[in-house]
C-alpha cells in the first residue's frame, strides 16, 4: 500500500465562528506542505464542513482504503469516548473494507503536552521580566 490509498483526517468538534478553525487549517496545510503527495483533509464532529462521513465518503470514492484520523480534542471526552466511536460504526457499514488508525487526542501526546509547557512556562517568565 502506498499513500495513493491512504488518507489522513484532521478531526475537529467544530464552532459557529469560522475564524475558530484557523489554527486547524494551519495544522492541515503544514502537514500537506509536509507530506505533498498525502490526502490530508479537516473534518468536523458539529457545525462545520465537511462532517467527518463526509470527508470519509468523498475519499471512499477515491479509492482509499486506509485512514489515518488524529483528533484535534485536548482529551477523551464523550465525544471521542461515544461519538466517534458511533459515527466510525455507522461508517464501517457503508464502507466495509476500509481500515482505521484513530490516534489519541493530541492533548494525550506527551511531547504535545511538552510543548504547551514550555510555552506557558516560556510566557511566564517573559511576562514576569516586564
Amino acid at each position: 500500500m502506498s499513500t495513493t490509498d491512504h488518507a489522513l483526517i484532521l478531526f475537529a468538534h467544530g464552532a459557529r465562528d469560522p475564524q475558530w478553525a484557523e489554527p486547524f487549517m494551519r495544522i492541515r496545510d503544514q502537514i500537506a506542505h509536509k507530506l505533498p503527495d498525502a490526502l490530508v483533509t479537516l473534518a468536523f464532529l458539529e457545525i462545520m464542513k465537511p462532517s467527518l462521513e463526509k470527508a470519509i465518503d468523498d475519499f471512499a470514492a477515491k479509492g482509499i482504503v486506509r485512514i489515518t484520523l488524529v483528533p484535534l480534542f485536548m482529551a477523551q471526552g464523550g465525544h471521542l469516548k461515544e461519538d466517534l466511536p458511533k459515527l466510525i460504526a455507522g461508517i464501517q457499514l457503508r464502507h466495509p473494507a476500509l481500515l482505521f488508525n484513530i490516534t489519541p487526542a493530541i492533548g494525550e501526546v506527551d511531547n504535545i503536552l511538552y510543548m504547551i509547557a514550555e510555552w506557558a512556562a516560556g510566557a511566564f517568565v517573559e511576562n514576569d521580566a516586564r
